[in-house]
């Protein structure tokens, strides 16, 4: 049996907790939802569940691998009935082996918790003076009509310009969203509340506490999961009739295009230069439609790239890829969360009127918006003469020049990862202070600029310095003399003592 379950057939928890007898397992702890006779002073007569079973299965083994992931446990195993269910009947089971209770009892609760809070299950409970309504589990979304008719579009199909035929036209669109941040989070909820079909995710990083003043699709209860993987979830509890997948990953130049060739609209919401490049870059080498936004602090920036209508995109106003560092992301110079918002909504707009051929779309122009005194203003950005029969840059860039030049890691994790790991610094600072990973090479950047230092093609280096300016720099150098192969680390040496410690 699956480590989540559904069931119509009764539960029998000696059963299941049989299964996780591990002789390993010094703690054990279970749980027992059992259907009672009472809800809210009336007195019930029975339980019926029903499910979104799918995309419940899938969060389901979601839920209980990340609790095994965080707890440090051996095994565990959760079991939701469905159907018809009768006062004292198990209506979920939830079982955790471990070696100690502590981690036992921790991982048990917050697969309940989760599975009742984060689940498409949808119970109807039925009183003894004939009278039964469905609760969305504890989000408590009652719905006299059951769960079939529980997310509706009625009042945007009321709209002429898009009807029944563009309803169904959006639910046959497929949206990738790169970034699940303040942009992201307003982006994803606008369009699965539109009801786009397929929603992909693409977010490497994790929440943090830090962001959730701009990021409302995550709780304090989310940090460190997956951005990609929490968005999913919250999209999916609130609208089960579309499909959201997560992909918990690096938008990078192997994977780019292949995200992009899956959608019929690539939306980017990430906060740095580069990967807006590689988003460009993509879209104009798939032919497909890119809505790009950024922000800085109370003003934000919104533009359309239309490679399969021969429109402009960032490389006819900028031939090379913005160096990052040069204006500060939200991290660096601080941010409102109505920003991000207001740029993110403006994206989900303009991404429907794509899918749905509305007019007064945004074409070769930027769209400039400050919020602090109301302003837009709507500046031309024409396309490059010379990208009459295709453009002349993004078609023709190296695949590389957009990816990410610094990574952001402890050094042993990159070793593990395959990584040299070269030290920049001059002898005497690297006697002061030795890198804390066996296995370094030390090459002061000197040896780099006079051209005495070959690199192997096939090998992956990354440059390491005190404070990760120069190991930047030389990255930067090197890559302009044609080596892709080499990153910097991050804030250094200094850095990564911060995060080892």
């Amino acid at each position: 049996m699956s480590a989540f379950s559904l069931t119509h057939a009764p539960i029998d928890p000696g059963a299941l907790a049989a299964g996780l007898a591990l002789p390993e397992a010094g703690g054990f702890a279970a749980f027992e939802g059992r259907v009672r006779n009472h809800n809210e002073g009336r007195r019930v007569s029975g339980l019926e569940y029903e499910a979104f079973e799918a995309l419940a299965l899938e969060e389901g083994a979601r839920i209980v691998a990340a609790a095994v992931r965080r707890h440090d446990v051996l095994a565990a195993q959760c079991v939701h009935r469905l159907g018809a269910l009768a006062i004292g009947d198990v209506a979920v089971w939830v079982g955790v082996a471990a070696r100690h209770r502590a981690e036992a009892f921790a991982a048990c609760r917050e697969i309940i918790d989760e599975v009742k809070h984060r689940l498409p299950i949808w119970k109807k409970e039925r009183y003894q003076d004939g009278d039964s309504v469905w609760v969305n589990c504890e989000r408590c979304a009652e719905h006299a009509h059951g769960p079939a008719t529980a997310f509706e579009y009625t009042r945007q199909v009321a709209l002429p310009e898009v009807g029944a035929e563009g309803q169904r036209r959006l639910g046959e669109a497929t949206v990738a969203v790169i970034g699940a941040g303040g942009l992201g989070c307003a982006v994803l909820s606008s369009l699965a509340g539109a009801g786009v079909g397929t929603i992909i995710v693409v977010d490497h990083d994790a929440v943090e506490p830090a962001n959730l003043h701009r990021q409302p699709l995550y709780t304090p209860g989310d940090a460190g999961r997956p951005k990609a993987e929490a968005a999913a979830a919250r999209l999916a509890a609130y609208n089960p009739t579309i499909r959201v997948l997560p992909r918990v990953l690096r938008l990078e130049p192997g994977n780019a295009e292949a995200i992009a060739g899956q959608c019929d609209v690539i939306v980017d919401c990430s906060d740095n230069f580069a990967t807006k490049f590689l988003v460009n870059d993509a879209a104009v080498r798939t032919g497909r439609p890119a809505v790009l936004a950024s922000v800085y602090q109370y003003e934000g920036q919104l533009q359309v790239v239309r490679p399969d209508a021969g429109g402009s995109c960032l490389r006819c106003q900028w031939p090379e890829a913005t160096r990052d560092g040069l204006v500060g992301n939200c991290e660096q110079s601080g941010v409102l969360g109505p920003v991000p918002a207001m740029l993110g909504q403006l994206q989900a707009m303009e991404t429907l009127k794509l899918l749905l051929g509305l007019p007064g779309q945004l074409r070769d122009e930027l769209l400039l918006v400050d919020l602090l005194d109301c302003s837009q203003r709507r500046l031309a950005a024409p396309r490059d003469p010379r990208c009459a029969g295709g453009c002349v840059r993004a078609a023709g860039a190296d695949a590389g020049a957009g990816a990410e030049l610094e990574l952001r890691l402890p050094i042993a994790e990159a070793a593990a990862r395959g990584f040299r790991i070269v030290d920049i610094r001059e002898p005497q600072e690297c006697a002061f202070a030795p890198l804390p990973v066996p296995g370094q090479e030390s090459v002061p950047m000197a040896q780099f600029l006079g051209g005495t230092v070959r690199l192997d093609p096939e090998a992956r280096y990354l440059l390491v310095c005190a404070h990760g300016v120069r190991s930047r720099a030389l990255a930067e150098w090197l890559r302009s003399q044609g080596r892709e192969n080499v990153w910097s680390l991050a804030g250094g040496l200094e850095r990564c003592r911060v995060v080892d410690s």
